[in-house]
């Protein structure tokens, strides 16, 4: 099977994966731009922690803080949604293997759950540094 760049797709790579130039970063961004959608469209856990970042971004940026502490708290809530898409990725991948209930599927999920859990308290625990410290 060749590939859009002639290539044929016998080195292991996916024939839909674009290889490189101006086309990939468009495919990413697209991609990208999909996932974010989804995310917002999907889950409800995403849209919540979307509202929170679009009221902490703000504040971090005008609260008596050094620069370096102002980027520690804006990336503390950025961080957040990022577990929160893995997360999400990881509920959606187990889901579609099998919606039965197995220990390893709750294992996967309930690891994804900790994983926001712990991206939430560091976000707690960095604004507190940042505005005590």
């Amino acid at each position: 099977m060749k590939s859009e760049n002639g290539e044929s797709g016998d080195d292991g790579q996916s024939p839909f994966k674009s290889r490189s130039g101006l086309r990939r970063i468009l495919n990413a961004l697209g991609y990208s731009l999909a996932g974010l959608a989804a995310a917002w469209r999907h889950e409800h856990a995403f849209r919540q922690e979307a509202w929170l970042a679009l009221l902490l971004l703000p504040v971090a940026l005008v609260l008596p803080a050094s620069g370096t502490g102002k980027a520690l708290m804006a990336g503390s809530v950025l961080l957040v949604l990022v577990v929160e898409l893995l997360n999400s990725a990881i509920e959606s991948v187990v889901d579609r293997v099998s919606l039965e209930h197995h220990p390893l599927a709750r294992r996967a999920k309930d690891l994804g759950s900790a994983a926001v859990m712990l991206a939430l308290v560091n976000v707690a625990v960095v604004w507190l540094l940042v505005l005590l410290g």
